[in-house]
C-alpha cells in the first residue's frame, strides 16, 4: 500500500476535529441502536443508492481523482476504479439475501435433541481509512461490504486526495443520512484521532509502517482490525515462459496508475540467462502503451512531488551502490516520471528494501526455480505474488511452496477484481480479509446458536455423579 515516510501522532489535543468526530461517532452509535438488525430490503435500498450515484457522478469523480493527481488516466478510474466498483455491488446485492441466512449446524448425537445454527448480525459501527493511491475503489469496497452486513459507517479519506475527498462528502451527503455513512477530511492528526475511536471494527488500507501505529491506537479499545498493507510483491518468470507474454502482463500491472498500486509487481525474478530478453520484450510492452509520456492522457501522474523525490532518490542510491538504471524514456513531464528497469540491485539498496509504489522495476536473475522460492521466502510476506509459466506442475509448486496474500499465475492484479475471491494480506502485508462473502462475514457477528425445546437429555448427567447412566454415557462417549 502507499509509502508514507509521516508517523501518525498518538496524542492529540481536544480539538474541533476530534469533538466532531465523536460527535458523528455517537450519532451512528445512537442510530444502529434503533436498528440493530435492518432487514434485506433496507441493505439493498442503500446499495442501490450507491450504484446510482457512481453511474450518475461518473465524469465528475474520475475530474476530481484526476485533479488530485494533477493528471490520473479517465481510463484507468473507469477500469480499476468505477467498474469493479459497481461489479461489487452487483455481487452483493445478488448474493445478500443467502449470506444474510442463518446456517444450520450439527448436533452431535450426545446432545441429542436439539439444533444448532449460525445468525449472522451486523456489529454496529465500522471505520475505513482510505488510502490516496485509489480513493474511490479503496472507499467503496469495504463501504459496500460494511453497508451489505447492517452496519453504520465512517470513512476518513486521504489528505493527499482532496479533491476526491470533498466531492465524495459532498455526494454522499445527498443520498445517505449522516448516522449511515460519514465522510471525515483532516491531516494525519485526524486520521490518528480517527483510529482511536471506538469503533466495533476497524479497516485500514496503506503502509505496513502506518499501520503499525493503527493497530496500537485501536488497541486501546480492543477494536478488531483488518489490515490491508503492502510490502514487496514478487512476480517470477519461469524458465519456459514464452517471455513476451511475461513481460507485457507484468507491464500492465507495473504501469497501471503509473506503479502506485498495492498489489503492482515490486520486483521480477528472472531465469539469468533471460534477463536480456525480459528487458527488451518490457521495454517493447511498454512502450506500446505509452509511445510517448508528453501529453499522453493515457499515463498517469506521481500523486505529489514528495513522492516524485522518493522515487527519485530510490534511483540515485541504486545507482551509487552499483545498480545499472535503464530509462525506458529520454525524460518525463511534471509529475509524469519515466519508467525504469533496475539491473545488478542488492539487498543493501533502498529500492529493494522499501516498497516501490512507483513506475521502478528492479530486476534480480535466478538460475533454478527454488532459488527463486527461497528468495521470495527469505523476505517479508507479500500481498501479492504472480508466477509466469504454463507448466502445471511448477505452477503448484508455487501454490505450496510461497506465502502470500493472492496469487495470480500468468497474470498480474486482476485476483483483486474477482468478487467472489477474498482480498487480504499475510504477515506484514496485513491481516483479515474482505471482499464478496469474505466481506459480509468481515462485517458481521456469525453467532453461534444452540437450541433446545421442552425435553432435556442432559438431566442425565446432572449431579450427582456415579450413576449407573453416566457410566454408559461415559462408555459410548468417551473413547
Amino acid at each position: 500500500m502507499p509509502v508514507e515516510s509521516v508517523r501518525l501522532p498518538l496524542l492529540d489535543d481536544a480539538s474541533a476535529q476530534r469533538t466532531d468526530l465523536e460527535r458523528i461517532f455517537d450519532t451512528q452509535r445512537q442510530a444502529f441502536a434503533a436498528n440493530t438488525l435492518p432487514v434485506a430490503s433496507q441493505r439493498l435500498q442503500w446499495l442501490d443508492s450507491l450504484r446510482r450515484l457512481l453511474s450518475d457522478e461518473r465524469q465528475s469523480l474520475i475530474n476530481a481523482v484526476s485533479t488530485d493527481f494533477s493528471h490520473r488516466s479517465a481510463d484507468e478510474t473507469l477500469l480499476a476504479e468505477l467498474m469493479p466498483s459497481l461489479h461489487n455491488i452487483h455481487h452483493a446485492r445478488r448474493h445478500l439475501k443467502k449470506w444474510m441466512r442463518a446456517s444450520r449446524r450439527s448436533v452431535g448425537l450426545a446432545f441429542q435433541p436439539a439444533s444448532a445454527k449460525v445468525i449472522y448480525q451486523p456489529l454496529g459501527v465500522v471505520g475505513v481509512i482510505v488510502p490516496w493511491n485509489y480513493p474511490l475503489y479503496l472507499a467503496i469496497g469495504p463501504l459496500v461490504g460494511a453497508l451489505a452486513a447492517g452496519n453504520r459507517v465512517m470513512l476518513k479519506l486521504s489528505e493527499a486526495t482532496p479533491a476526491t475527498g470533498e466531492l465524495l462528502k459532498t455526494l454522499f451527503a445527498k443520498v445517505f443520512p449522516e448516522d449511515l455513512v460519514a465522510v471525515v477530511l483532516g491531516e494525519a492528526q485526524v486520521a490518528a484521532a480517527f483510529s482511536r475511536l471506538p469503533f466495533d471494527h476497524l479497516l485500514f488500507t496503506g503502509a505496513t509502517s502506518i499501520g503499525r501505529y493503527v493497530m496500537r491506537a485501536a488497541a486501546e479499545n480492543l477494536t478488531p482490525l483488518t489490515l490491508e498493507l503492502g510490502g514487496k510483491s514478487p512476480a517470477i518468470v519461469s524458465r519456459d515462459v514464452p517471455i513476451k507474454d511475461a513481460a507485457e502482463r507484468i507491464a500492465f500491472g507495473k504501469t497501471l496508475n503509473a506503479g502506485q498500486t498495492c498489489v503492482a509487481p515490486d520486483y521480477v525474478l528472472v531465469p539469468e540467462n533471460r534477463v536480456d530478453e525480459f528487458v527488451e520484450a518490457y521495454k517493447e510492452a511498454v512502450k506500446g502503451f505509452y509511445p510517448t509520456l508528453a501529453d499522453n492522457p493515457d499515463y498517469t501522474a506521481i500523486i505529489n512531488a514528495r513522492h516524485v523525490a522518493r522515487l527519485n532518490s530510490y534511483i540515485v542510491d541504486a545507482s551509487s551502490k552499483g545498480a545499472r538504471v535503464i530509462s525506458l524514456y529520454e525524460q518525463g513531464q511534471g509529475r509524469r516520471m519515466p519508467f525504469s528497469l533496475l539491473l545488478d540491485v542488492n539487498d543493501d539498496m533502498l529500492v529493494m528494501q522499501d516498497e516501490i509504489f512507483g513506475p521502478l522495476l528492479p530486476i534480480v536473475p535466478y538460475q533454478r526455480i527454488e532459488q527463486a522460492f527461497a528468495y521470495v521466502n527469505q523476505r517479508p510476506r507479500p500481498l501479492a505474488l504472480y508466477y509466469f509459466g504454463y507448466n502445471k506442475v511448477e505452477q503448484q509448486r508455487v501454490l505450496e511452496q510461497t506465502h502470500s496474500g493472492g496469487v495470480c499465475l500468468n497474470d498480474t492484479l486482476l485476483h483483486v477484481a474477482q468478487d467472489d475471491l477474498p482480498f487480504g494480506g499475510i504477515g506484514p502485508s496485513g491481516m483479515g480479509q474482505y471482499h464478496g462473502h469474505e466481506g459480509f462475514l468481515t462485517f458481521s457477528k456469525a453467532k453461534g446458536v444452540f437450541i433446545k425445546q421442552h425435553f432435556n437429555a442432559a438431566r442425565l448427567i446432572y449431579p450427582p455423579y456415579g450413576k449407573a447412566i453416566q457410566k454408559l454415557i461415559y462408555r459410548l462417549f468417551v473413547r
